[in-house]
């Protein structure tokens, strides 16, 4: 609980950094929501975005990615730009799909796979809020993404989902 804490006197204090001119603009926060606990974890965003009072940008990874080349870099583009310019908070479930490790290029598919990685820590860099990736293990994800994490947040079965105030995803 004091993690989600922190998170949103992060995004409080991002808001007011971004408001005065002195402090330029801050950059993305991320952070990794591991475990297996689904409905605990969307709590915790929902208590986070009703804390911060910002909204949540779902992002359904499998809806973002397309089979033809420079699609899912179009979705990606579209889903950090509308974040960026509405101050959200952009929420990725089951992150894996996305942020998966990248592979050694064997044929086309991998290679193309591998630039959609690359353009999505690209987006990464140039982000200024707050993103949660949501996924069962970190060792799933590529090691590049695992250095900008900044926090890990370890949900369990053992954490009651009613432990966060309840509101809705904006």
């Amino acid at each position: 609980m004091e993690q989600l804490n922190e998170l949103t006197t992060w995004l409080k204090q991002n808001k007011l950094a971004k408001q005065n001119s002195t402090f330029g603009n801050q950059e993305a926060h991320v952070v990794l929501f591991s475990g297996t606990a689904t409905s605990t974890k969307l709590n915790a965003v929902k208590f986070i975005a009703t804390e911060s009072n910002k909204e949540v940008q779902y992002v359904d990874s499998s809806k973002v990615v397309r089979k033809y080349i420079g699609e899912t870099e179009k979705n990606i583009k579209r889903i950090f730009a509308s974040a960026e310019s509405k101050g959200w908070i952009l929420f990725f479930d089951e992150a894996d799909a996305l942020f998966g490790k990248r592979t050694d290029v064997k044929n086309a598919h991998d290679k193309y796979a591998n630039l959609e990685v690359s353009y999505l820590l690209q987006c990464l860099e140039e982000f200024h809020g707050l993103i949660i990736l949501s996924a069962h293990s970190k060792a799933a994800l590529d090691t590049a993404f695992i250095r900008r994490i900044r926090h890990v947040v370890r949900f369990t079965n053992a954490i009651s989902p009613g432990l966060f105030s309840s509101s809705s995803l904006k």
